[in-house]
């Protein structure tokens, strides 16, 4: 089995709750603690594809940047959304686990069970 990557927040529960759950199967993890190496351009479109959402999709809508940068307009280009998250990465949902070129958010965790059937 290749690794499973993880998009990772140590400071959230259901993050730190996807991470032990895949380490308790002896799931070979690749952590990315995106708020230290946040995604470039390229990656976030392969999350939007692994995931089958677009840009908004990515975004933690209840975060004060979120309000802050007007991310709420419809109209606001999917580069513009990108580069919020890439300079407030906080606004990234998480936790993200992909394998496979497949992902799913960790909420609740046992959603990443369905990557490894």
């Amino acid at each position: 089995m290749s690794p499973v990557t993880v998009y990772h927040n140590p400071r959230c529960s259901k993050s730190r709750q996807t991470i032990t759950l895949l380490e308790s199967r002896g799931v070979e993890l690749q952590v990315v603690e995106y708020l230290k190496s946040p995604p470039d351009e390229p990656t976030m479109q392969q999350l939007c594809a692994a995931l089958d959402c677009g840009p908004r999709g990515l975004l933690r809508s209840k975060e004060e940047a979120y309000v802050a940068l007007g991310l709420a307009d419809p109209t606001k280009p999917d580069r513009e959304i990108f580069q919020a998250i890439r300079e407030h990465p906080i606004l990234l949902e998480r936790p993200i686990v992909l394998y496979n070129n497949k992902a799913v958010f960790g909420r609740p965790p046992e959603n990443v069970l369905a990557l490894l059937s």
